[in-house]
């Protein structure tokens, strides 16, 4: 195996510098407005303005679409190695991913409409989507197989002449609920009779499309997302069969290329925001006092504080390496 280089790139760095000040001087002083507008809006799936603010700022800056490892004309062309550090420092705020239009699940799926989408699909659903116009949701998994195993998926796609017939069930629909969801990517079963990785293929549904019913939005811990995490019902819901994505029985195999760069940009984010949760637990320990003195200077609250410095940095370590092995 070749040696494990994990330096950024000097677009990399540029683009560092610049994330860096975006998040101080925009991003965070954003946030308490965002919260009061979506607490005024009385919707927890609303769209406060200051987000479209955001968007604007970011793309001006430059950091628009950095998630996409293909060059476009909306952007893109950064390495997984690259793009890792970035997606780590968006992810240290709720608001920065979707600011830059690199948030779960339109990234997956324009990633899936770049790889292998046709020109018209491309012009109808990928460029709205790398413009930050509409949103999108991607209808994988389901509540009646355990569907952490893809070939178990079951909702049954049917051919009938020039349409293709959709019913099933679906959820942690993620983002179906967002008002500006309009396309949804859906996998599901064309050839029941094929062997497992090869049952399975993925259509494009319009979200206003007959038939498609989100039955509700799934809380996850008691907390209802912003995002949504929905559950959707879809009954003799037809659509053309140029709505194909790809090939028929190339879904499970597209699957996996849509969700494997996913998940490094999901760990790092979450590593993003485990360091600024050590940064709070830091000034927390440092301004609180006990017995006499800070928190700091008690000795276990000194370990816990060492303890999540060193899980963060394996944590780190373990996803760049994943992300150098997809890149390789």
């Amino acid at each position: 195996m070749a040696a494990m280089n994990l330096a950024p790139s000097e677009r990399a760095q540029r683009l560092r510098e610049e994330l860096l000040d975006f998040m101080e001087h925009a991003v965070r002083p954003a946030e308490p407005v965002y919260r009061e507008q979506l607490r005024a809006a009385g919707d927890p799936h609303a769209v406060p303005p200051v987000m479209e603010e955001l968007k604007r700022e970011a793309r001006s800056r430059g950091l628009w679409n950095l998630f996409l490892p293909h060059e476009t004309r909306w952007g893109g062309g950064l390495s997984n190695v690259d793009y890792a550090p970035l997606a780590e420092i968006s992810g240290m705020s709720p608001l920065a991913p979707e600011a830059m239009n690199c948030s779960a699940p339109d990234t997956g799926n324009m990633e899936l409409l770049a790889l292998f989408g046709t020109e018209e699909q491309q012009e109808r659903w990928l460029a709205p989507l790398m413009d930050g116009e509409i949103r999108s949701c991607f209808m994988m998994t389901e509540p009646d197989v355990a569907s952490s195993d893809a070939t178990n998926i079951s909702c049954r796609i049917e051919r009938d002449g020039d349409e293709y017939v959709i019913n099933g069930r679906k959820w942690w629909t993620t983002g179906a609920a967002d008002p500006r969801c309009r396309i949804g990517i859906l996998l599901g079963v064309t050839d029941p009779g094929a062997e497992p990785h090869r049952r399975h293929s993925m259509v494009l549904i319009p979200t206003d499309t007959p038939g498609v019913t989100v039955v509700r939005d799934l809380h996850v811990f008691g907390y209802n997302h912003r995002e949504s995490h929905c559950e959707i019902r879809l009954e003799d819901v037809r659509v053309p069969r140029e709505h194909l994505l790809g090939r028929e029985g190339e879904g499970f195999r597209m699957a996996q290329a849509r969700l494997g760069p996913g998940r490094i940009h999901h760990c790092m984010r979450a590593i993003g925001r485990a360091e600024r949760a050590l940064e709070l637990l830091c000034r927390r320990a440092l301004e609180r006092r006990a017995f006499g003195r800070t928190l700091a200077e008690h000795g276990v609250v000194g370990e816990w504080i060492a303890e999540s410095r060193i899980e963060i940095d394996q944590a780190r370590l373990l996803t760049l390496r994943a992300a150098w092995l997809i890149d390789t």
